[in-house]
């Protein structure tokens, strides 16, 4: 037995090692795999992961070397005092009433103390020999303007220039040493989630940093034609007016301007002037004490998709040109009503509302090509650019073409105010929106979502036949009597809409924000 034990023992060895082999190798076999699936799942999330850790821990060293070129900004205003004694309460027609009107006049202009009113802001340095940049409405009005330093440094500043149409406003202050100053940023290269921080003066505390990201481009606020907002989730708050938007290189590429609010406290939504808008602005205004924008000379509205069929353009694009100002560069050229600008100066004309900036930024004097949408195909128009500003002075852009249209493009954002986008009434339109031969009027063609006239039900293709009871026939007599009740005070108009042969009045908010 002895025997057949220790032969039976080398052949059960072999078995049991042939096993734990096997056994082996499977282990190996699955490490690998795990192995293998963990480096495919580091590999689909390492950009991801790298994104989180460029995340910045701090932004405590930005701000520290960002903060004394921020400045605060004080105005004071001399306004009359008129806190004296009333007009007592006299029958209508008494010569007592007269008298005490007279005698408190005279008062008032002869001995009536002078009140100061304060307002605070922000600004920034962009060059160390004492420029600054800030908001218009910071300063506006103002008797005596105040650049406070971050060492709490008071130097008293004179307006360089200033345009309203942007609000933005450049100062100058005296100083014997150069003072710290920040670089401009390129707010084209920002994008939607990119970190951003702002700096400014909120409630009159004096430096606050607040930190977020880009929540949106190209905001449309109704402020006017000329700006494209950044939005922004980062705190601002009144006084927050005029401070710079940087980016994490500590470049400032936007100037917070105005936010969205109910309470009048900051809810995550401000709005900034892009860098790349703002500076074009603050040099000419260092160049020439004022603004030089290129003019076309044209009234444009947006093309929608019915106009965009009618017209045989493969997508709703570019601006129409709804009149032409005579005597502008745009007539000069021969770009007529009725043409689609599709493309100006090598640039993608892709709304309408782009046009009038891309136009106010070409250099006055331009010789720039204009690509227009002209009878089923694209037509190359040569055009010299004027200057808007002195358009403005010869009273071109009141000035209402023959045949009506609304005089110029900026007199778009007194519609766009209202959510409205109106032409004069052409057989295309007649054809587009199936309007019957005997009506009269102007037609809606856009409407903005969440507008006073989307609101109050208004719809493309209607036509507005009367304004206060008096018969339209232009969308340039829409603008006038939208004006005239303005200055009257009034707070709405009250139209009178045909659609597909029913008439409806709607009263329409005119109220300025």
């Amino acid at each position: 037995m002895n025997r057949h034990a220790m032969s039976a023992n080398p052949r059960r060895s072999a078995a049991v090692s042939a096993a734990r082999v096997r056994q082996g190798a499977f282990w190996l076999w699955l490490a690998g795999l795990v192995a293998l699936a963990l480096v495919l799942q580091l590999a689909a999330t390492g950009p991801a992961r790298a994104q989180l850790n460029d995340r910045p821990d701090s932004f405590a060293d930005l701000a520290e070397r960002l903060l004394p070129a921020v400045v605060n900004i004080s105005t004071t205003q001399s306004m009359p005092q008129r806190d004296g004694p009333e007009i007592p309460e006299f029958p209508e027609g008494s010569p007592f009433e007269e008298f005490f009107r007279d005698f408190l006049e005279r008062q008032e202009r002869n001995d009536a103390p002078q009140r100061r009113a304060n307002s605070l802001g922000s600004g920034f340095i962009v060059d160390s020999e004492g420029i600054v940049v800030t908001n218009y409405h910071v300063i506006e009005g103002a008797d005596e303007i105040t650049v406070i330093l971050q060492d709490d440094t008071n130097l008293k500043a004179e307006v360089v220039g200033h345009d309203d149409k942007t609000d933005i406003a450049v100062l100058r202050v005296e100083t014997d040493e150069p003072l710290p100053a920040v670089d401009w940023g390129d707010s084209n290269d920002m994008r939607v989630g990119d970190w951003i921080l702002a700096i400014g003066n909120p409630f009159g505390l004096g430096g606050t940093v607040t930190a977020g990201i880009v929540s949106a481009r190209q905001r449309d606020i109704n402020a006017g034609p000329y700006v494209d907002y950044l939005q922004t989730d980062a705190s601002i708050n009144r006084g927050n007016s005029g401070g710079p938007m940087f980016n994490l290189d500590g470049d400032v590429i936007g100037i917070n301007t105005a936010i969205y609010s109910p309470s009048g406290g900051s809810v995550g939504i401000g709005f900034a002037i892009p860098s790349a808008q703002a500076r074009v602005v603050v040099d000419q205004l260092l160049e020439f004490g004022r603004t030089r924008r290129g003019w076309l000379g044209v009234r444009i509205q947006q093309v929608t998709d019915d106009i965009a069929e009618s017209l045989e353009l493969a997508n709703a694009m570019g601006a129409l040109v709804a009149s032409v100002t005579p005597t502008g560069p745009a007539e000069d050229a021969g770009i007529q009503q009725g043409d689609v600008i599709i493309r100006f100066d090598g640039k993608e004309v892709t709304t309408s509302r782009a046009l009038p900036r891309i136009v106010a930024e070409t250099p006055v004097g331009k010789a720039v090509s204009v690509e227009v949408w002209r009878g089923g195909e694209s037509v190359e128009v040569p055009v010299t650019l004027g200057e808007l500003e002195e358009a403005e002075d010869q009273g071109l852009l009141a000035a209402v073409p023959p045949g009506g249209g609304v005089p110029d493009e900026e007199v778009d954002a007194e519609l766009s105010s209202l959510g409205l986008g109106l032409a004069d009434m052409t057989p295309d339109l007649r054809d587009a929106y199936d309007i019957a031969d005997d009506v009269a009027g102007v037609v809606i063609t856009d409407i903005e979502p969440g507008s006073t006239a989307d609101e109050r039900g208004l719809q493309p293709g209607e036509v507005i036949v009367e304004i206060g009871q008096e018969v339209v026939s232009s969308a340039a007599e829409v603008v006038e009597k939208v004006q005239q009740a303005r200055d009257a005070g009034r707070k709405s108009v009250l139209l009178l809409v045909e659609r597909e042969g029913e008439l409806r009045f709607v009263a329409l908010s005119i109220q300025q924000s």
